[in-house]
This record gives C-alpha cells, structure tokens and sequence, in this order.
C-alpha cells in the first residue's frame, strides 16, 4: 500500500505548475525595494531560506539567510530597509513565529510562505497541510514561490515557463528516480555536493533521517573533506551529486577517494537534454532523494508517515521559543 510520503511526492509536478500561474509581482516589488532581505526558516524550511537567499542575490538583492532561531535569538537584529521573508509550512514552527512576530513589531515588512489556510493574511500559501511528516511538496512548492519572486524582482531564471519545465522534469523522476542501484548501508549514509547541491544533500538526509530512520548526513563537498569524511568506513555509503557541476572537480576526486577506502558511492546526476538552471535543478535532484527515502523506509519496514515519536514528540519541546514563552 502506498505511503501518504508516496503520495505527497507524487504531488510535486502539481503543485510546481500551480505556483507557476500564481500573481506574485506585488510581493517581488516589495523585496526588490528592500535594502536587505532576510531569509529565514527552520529544518526543511532552513534549507528553503538558504536556496531562496541564493536565488534573490541572482537579481541583483542584498539578500541572506539565517536559521529562525539565530535571526531571533542571536543576531543584531532588523536594519532600516529590512524585509524579512520566511519559510514556514505550518505557520506554527516556534521561532518563525518570533521572529515573524519580532518583525511586525519593529514595523519591517513581513513576506510569509506558508501552507494553504494557516491563519496568516499576509501570507503566500503554497500547498495544503502535508499528510506525511516527512515533508516534501511543501518545500519543493516554496521553493518554486522562491524562484518566482526572485525571477519577478530580476533574476534571469525563474519564470513560469522554467518552473513548468522544472514540474516535467519532477513527473520524469516520479515515473523514473534512477536510485535502484543505491544500497542501503549497514551503519550510515553521507550525500555530498557542491554548492546548492551541497543544501539538497543535507535536505536529502534529513528525509531518509525522518522517513527510513537511518544515520544519514547530507555536506558540502568541501566540508565533508575537511574532517567530516574521518569516521566513514565500508559499513556507510556515500551519494554524490552531480559531480560535474564542481568546478574544481572536488566532489568526483571525494567520491574516488571513498571507493579507495572500500566505502560504497553511488553517483546521483541530472538526465541529458535540457538542463535546468542549477538553483531550478534542486528540486528534481530533491525529489529523488525523497523517493530514496521512501523506498529505503519500505525495505527496513518503517513508517514514513510518523516520523517523531516518542519523547520527541513533547509538544512542549515544540512550543519552545514561541513568542510569550
């Protein structure tokens, strides 16, 4: 019996084309006059901020991300000009709400994306409540309401027609994902790349963490040589992504350097023909990794719908950091 992940997965190529007709320009115009924009979020919504910044610095934008919980507890705070954009499905995640709530009360303009229906006026609403805790159409759809309003504010890529592009390419894995020859390990899985590629390995992981339950850890390329590669060993597999798009060659030089230590690498790349801008290019790459997820949860017997459990399901834990607490 499919999963609600399996469903939610399929979900994607929809969603991606519905974003593609939403008006938007109101809300691009309201970054585009911005001196600063940050970008915040926090787990799946995190990775959303930091592809979302890197998108608007492509039109030109001073733009930044920061985890929810280092914008509103840690750092310097709003500037004159500030608009805070962030990236959160349920509109209820603890410190989005702050620092949402931390911008309205200094007056800085607030662009939310949010779930359908959450509660907050303001907000551009992306997909309905995900029936798997293992999120996925919610981010992929963020990220296409990213890539719009970055196109909109000035960004070469991003338009409708590419987002209808990226939405065939998701069918395309949907009906292919190419992952069948990636194992599952016997102790851990690293998923490395370059660039965005190195924020879609650890958005990759975090899904196989929540849907498989298995030790996985997505880094960059670079980051993974500098220490994170030591404990590795034939028991853990590694995933690659799109080695050629490392200019220095360093993700296919890593990728090499763990056969030598026997470690099991897998090799995961954009099919020929038509390739995608590469900030566009995550959200295929993205969609295999959740599909790797689902499939490693159905071999090891576990539930990706219920993904906390247990003490981490406190709901106290969760409400931590909400405004009032």
């Amino acid at each position: 019996m499919p999963t609600a992940l399996h469903r939610m997965i399929n979900q994607q190529a929809a969603a991606l084309d519905r974003v593609a007709g939403l008006d938007l320009a109101e809300r691009a115009a309201v970054l585009a006059a911005a001196r600063r924009v940050v970008v915040t979020g926090t787990g799946t919504s995190q990775h959303a901020a930091e592809l979302g910044a890197a998108m608007l610095e492509r039109a030109g934008l001073d733009a930044r991300w920061a985890p929810a919980v280092q914008w509103s507890r840690w750092s310097a705070g709003h500037r004159p000009g500030d608009v805070l954009l962030v990236i959160t499905h349920t509109a209820e995640t603890a410190f989005a709400v702050r620092a949402r709530a931390a911008a309205q009360e200094a007056g800085v303009p607030v662009v939310p994306v949010t779930g359908t229906g959450r509660g907050w006026p303001e907000a551009i609403g992306t997909v309905a409540p995900e029936e798997s805790e293992t999120y996925t159409v919610s981010y992929t759809s963020a990220l296409g309401v990213l890539a719009r309003l970055a196109h909109l504010a000035g960004a070469p890529e991003g338009s409708a027609d590419d987002l209808r592009r990226t939405a065939e390419q998701v069918r395309a894995v949907c009906a292919e994902p190419g992952t069948d020859h990636i194992a599952v390990p016997a102790r851990s899985l690293a998923i490395i790349g370059c660039g965005p590629w190195g924020v879609t390995a650890r958005e990759g992981a975090l899904k196989i963490r929540e849907g498989a339950r298995i030790l996985a850890e997505g880094f960059d390329s670079d980051r993974f040589l500098h220490g994170s590669a030591v404990p590795y060993t034939a028991a853990d597999g590694l995933v690659v992504l799109e080695p050629a798009a490392d200019p220095d060659g360093l993700t296919a030089a890593l990728a090499e350097a763990a056969r030598r230590e026997g470690i099991a690498t897998a090799t995961l790349e954009a099919p020929a023909g038509d390739p995608l801008p590469p900030l566009l290019a995550q959200i295929p790459m993205t969609v295999r990794l959740q599909l790797l997820a689902d499939r490693y949860a159905a071999l090891r017997g576990q539930d990706p719908d219920e993904a906390i459990v247990g003490a981490w399901a406190d709901s106290a834990l969760w409400r931590m950091g909400t405004p009032g607490r």
